[in-house]
């Protein structure tokens, strides 16, 4: 039997490293979902019985870091449930291969070149970071910031009178399933009940803050505090000034704009700005009901969620590395320039086309997604869009539709979740990398009137 597992072991090894980047990332979150399922549907690990889509669907949203769920976690699943979902959500969030490349690097003091390039197809890093540092960054700084939230959520849960045993495991699954950007309560109303309590809000959002500005970030201050010659990228200014900028208008339109928020009076500044951080940080906690927003925020909510963060840390959506590029090609064109120019410095031309193809194929998917779930769910449309943008956006929050769905509507969820920890472009090359010739035939150009 061991030399079976051995030759199956050997036979896998070999397949893998035929396939491109793409492709290992592909099968290697499949793979990481399939498993989770199947630990799901074991007895020992549910409180009461649901359909095997059902633990699909939560395997799937764990693995990705979204948070929708079509049950209840914590009525569905007892501690060892539970368990899963939260490792599910730890693999999903520091990323495919992350872990055992750092074993790796830790033993051996070096990783193959298999390694490097499948981490540099996840993580897309500044070419003044080396992926040794970024891969050491991340599971330091991701071991530190869970421990603390940890820390914190039990002082916070002890505070509100909860039973010692309950609050340890409460914590741990918080602060795991916050900084991942997971949205995955034990609560079954999300935060809702803590809507007031401050240092509850405080938690989640730093902690939330700290894993959707991205590892890219960190090491980059990581680097600068070792050595104080080490200047900070132009990607992680970028990422400072976007998230700055989108954070405080977001929070002035759902302070001054949003009806719901403003009949809480006490606590309306902190209501606006959590519920503008976990649409932009791709948390999906919420302290209000969102199904009770009016069209124009849900719109606002819903652009937030295709922004996102940052790249190569724990948030979804197109990065706002991606919308700046965007928003640097109109500019150029705007003025007649040659040259695509941000704050003063030429932005490289394969960062522009990719910039620009993932937010094409992004877009593409939503409306995609959108028609698939209008064409066979019968909810409002807005409610709609917003799933799916939530969905792809992995961020987890619902007008409270997710469980209603038919079970094509599931399956459209589960897939736009996939793609969306995936990446899009990552998903679109995995698919179709082998139908490209790469040596190209030289074609007649045409002009084309645009």
């Amino acid at each position: 039997m061991p030399n079976k597992f051995q030759k199956l072991a050997r036979k896998y090894s070999f397949l893998k490293k035929g396939w491109t980047p793409q492709q290992n990332l592909f099968y290697g979150f499949l793979t990481y979902i399939i498993i989770g399922c199947l630990l799901l549907c074991l007895p020992i690990g549910q409180k009461e019985s649901v359909s095997f889509l059902d633990h699909l669907f939560i395997a799937t949203s764990a693995v990705s870091t979204t948070g929708l769920v079509t049950v209840s976690i914590f009525d569905t699943y007892n501690g060892f449930g539970q368990f899963v979902i939260m490792a599910l959500i730890q693999l999903g969030g520091i990323g495919y291969l992350t872990f055992t490349t750092f074993m790796l690097l830790s033993t051996t003091r070096k990783i193959t070149l298999w390694h490097k390039k499948i981490l540099s197809t996840e993580f897309t890093l500044p070419k003044t970071i080396k992926i040794t540092d970024f891969l050491k960054s991340v599971i330091l700084f991701t071991f530190i910031m869970e421990l603390l939230g940890a820390l914190l959520f039990f002082i916070a849960f002890k505070n509100e009178g909860m039973a010692t045993g309950e609050a340890i495991w409460s914590s741990v699954f918080h602060s795991v399933s916050t900084f991942c950007t997971a949205g995955f309560s034990l609560f079954n109303d999300s935060f809702m009940s803590y809507a007031d309590n401050g240092f509850i809000n405080f938690i989640i959002s730093m902690l939330a803050i700290c894993g959707s500005l991205g590892f890219i970030v960190i090491t980059d201050f990581g680097l600068m505090i070792k050595n104080k010659a080490h200047k900070i990228s132009f990607t992680t200014k970028i990422i400072f000034y976007g998230f700055a900028i989108l954070l405080t208008i977001g929070t002035a339109f759902f302070y001054f704009l949003e009806p719901t928020i403003a009949e809480s009076s006490d606590s309306r500044f902190l209501t606006a700005f959590f519920q503008c951080m976990t649409a932009m940080t791709t948390v999906g906690f919420n302290t209000v009901d969102f199904g009770l927003f009016t069209q124009s925020m849900m719109l606002i909510c819903i652009f937030l969620m295709y922004i996102g963060a940052s790249p190569s840390g724990t948030a979804g959506g197109i990065k706002i590395t991606t919308l700046t590029a965007v928003l640097a090609i109109m500019k150029s064109r705007l003025r007649g320039s040659k040259n695509i120019t941000f704050l003063g410095r030429r932005i490289p031309y394969e960062r522009l086309y990719i910039a620009t193809s993932a937010f094409i194929f992004y877009t593409i998917i939503i409306v995609f997604g959108t028609f698939l779930i209008t064409l066979s769910n019968d909810f409002k449309f807005e409610d709609i869009l917003f799933e799916v943008s939530s969905a792809l956006g992995t961020v987890g929050i619902s007008t409270g539709i997710t469980g209603d769905l038919n079970t094509f509507g599931k399956l459209v969820i589960i897939l736009l979740m996939f793609i969306g920890r995936l990446g899009v472009l990552t998903f679109g090359l995995a698919i179709w990398s082998k139908t490209i010739n790469d040596q190209e035939e030289p074609l007649i150009q045409e002009d084309i009137a645009v």
